[in-house]
C-alpha cells in the first residue's frame, strides 16, 4: 500500500488549485464574450441583477428573463447564463447559511433557478402521430 507523503499531497493541492483557477478563468472569459456579443446590453443587465440578488425579488428576475427573446440567443450563451445564475443563487444561499442547492421535491413549486432554466431551455413539445395514424391498442 502506497503512503501519500506530504510532497504528494502538496502536489495534488497545487494541481487542484491550478484546475480551479483555469475553470474560473474559462467562465470569466465566457461571461465577457456574452457581454461583448450581440445581446450584450440585455444580458449585462441580467448579470447585474444576478450580482444583486439581495435587492431583486424572484418575480422581478423571472419577469425580466421572460422579457428576453431567447429564440434569438445561441445555445452556448444560454449555458453561460444558466451557469451565472447558478453561481449567484448558490453564493446567495451560502451567505445566509442555507444549503447551496435546494430544488425541492417533485410536486412542489419550482425554484427561481428551475423556472429560469425552463425559460431558457423549454422542454420539447410531445411529438404527435402523423395525420391519419391510429394509436395502438394500449391507448384505446
Amino acid at each position: 500500500m502506497k503512503r501519500h507523503t506530504r510532497a504528494d499531497r502538496n502536489k495534488e493541492l497545487e494541481e487542484s488549485s491550478y484546475l480551479l483557477r483555469a475553470w474560473k478563468k474559462f467562465h470569466r472569459e465566457e461571461r465577457e464574450a456574452v457581454v461583448a456579443g450581440p445581446h450584450g446590453a440585455v444580458l449585462a443587465e441580467l448579470f447585474r441583477m444576478f450580482e444583486n440578488l439581495k435587492r431583486v425579488q424572484p418575480v422581478q428576475l423571472i419577469g425580466f428573463v421572460r422579457s428576453i427573446d431567447w429564440s434569438t440567443i445561441d445555445y452556448q450563451t444560454k449555458l453561460t447564463v444558466v451557469h451565472e445564475i447558478n453561481e449567484a443563487i448558490t453564493a446567495y444561499r451560502e451567505k445566509r447559511g442555507l444549503d447551496p442547492i435546494d430544488d425541492g421535491l417533485p410536486g412542489e413549486l419550482d425554484t427561481p433557478y428551475r423556472t429560469i432554466k425552463q425559460i431558457l431551455f423549454p422542454l420539447p413539445l410531445i411529438v404527435r402521430a402523423p395525420t391519419g395514424a391510429q394509436p395502438g391498442p394500449e391507448y384505446s
